[in-house]
């Protein structure tokens, strides 16, 4: 598991890291909640929780500009949020109202934002990879200087595509940063059992693709890494890639009991490596926020998430005719 450790002392604002706090506990929030809602029968079909992983999305979001691509897989809901997709949008959408950002037809898995330039929210392992290539090489057919972050699990990082698609970008010179969240499980195999190779990022070098290995779980890590990244795509130079080691601390999904791991595991990451509790740290002991300060921006959060779930059940479910929008035919 990465430790949380900082190599250096951060040159970053209290504003920035006020900033960083408040959208990483909005996505814990966002997520706590909408594992209430599941539990009460107001979410249906798949629900992937992000929980610990907040620091990733944050952290590369802190690092991109306007007009930045993202697409991911199914455990999405921390993307949306981080791009600045409404989060009562985002919840109507889990509970399949008409007022969710794809009108409730896209649920948990597969809710787009064209104005946040979020393609989604994939169900099938890996099969956003070649998508987000596509999305770079269309970027790069337009010489708009933008770049498309295309997240992946560890899991995913088996697939065949995902090579198919190193090799395409490579060879073409794509502007995308791949990012590997490798929080340790694909569903409920361990990394070191079903990836032959320690480090992930590694196998970018068959293809002449540089990367690097990132601490997931400091956001100022990711956010370091990220603009790193960045500039190498920007720069025309291809491709690059992330592979960024975080934790998940629910089960793969909300049917999962998690049984292949202790509650030991679990607690020690929870202690030691806690992404939302290294930032506070950071601003208690570098004296730029009291305890006060942060317990009314926990209160805020919770009325944010509240305001949410309250939007996602007084929302009305679409109604059939929606069933003949947005099709090809």
């Amino acid at each position: 598991m990465a430790a949380r450790k900082t190599t250096k002392k951060p040159n970053v604002s209290a504003e920035e890291l006020k900033t960083y706090y408040r959208e990483m506990l909005l996505i814990r929030r966002f997520e706590e909640k909408a594992g209430q809602l599941y539990g009460m029968g107001l979410i249906g079909g798949f629900c992937h929780l992000y929980i610990g992983q907040e620091a990733v999305v944050v952290g590369l979001e802190a690092a991109a500009d306007d007009g930045d691509k993202r697409i991911t897989s199914y455990r999405d809901h921390g993307h949306m949020l981080a791009c600045g997709m409404e989060p009562g949008g985002v919840m109507a959408e889990l509970t399949g109202r008409i007022g969710g950002l794809s009108k409730g037809k896209g649920g948990s898995m597969h809710m787009f934002s064209k104005e946040k330039h979020f393609y989604g929210g994939h169900g099938i392992v890996g099969a956003q990879v070649p998508l987000g290539a596509g999305l770079a090489f269309s970027d790069k057919y337009k010489g708009n200087d933008r770049v498309t972050f295309t997240y992946f699990g560890d899991g995913a990082a088996n697939q065949g595509q995902v090579y198919e698609t190193f090799n395409m970008a490579a060879l073409w010179d794509l502007p995308v940063v791949f990012v590997i969240e490798n929080n340790q499980y694909a569903m409920g195999t361990a990394q070191a059992r079903s990836t032959s190779t320690k480090e992930i990022f590694h196998r970018g070098e068959a293809f002449g693709i540089p990367g690097e290995i990132v601490n997931g779980m400091d956001v100022l890590a990711v956010k370091e890494a990220g603009e790193k990244a960045v500039a190498h795509c920007r720069a025309g130079k291809g491709p690059y890639i992330l592979e960024i080691k975080t934790y998940r601390y629910r089960g793969h999904s909300m049917s999962d009991p998690a049984k292949y791991r202790t509650r030991e595991e679990v607690q020690k990451v929870r202690e030691q490596s806690d992404p939302i509790e290294h930032v506070r740290e950071l601003l208690l002991t570098g004296k730029h926020a009291t305890e006060d300060d942060l317990k009314a921006i926990d209160k805020e959060i919770k009325e944010i998430v509240n305001q949410a779930a309250e939007f996602s059940k007084e929302s009305p479910e679409p109604s059939l005719d929606e069933l003949w929008t947005d099709i090809y035919a």
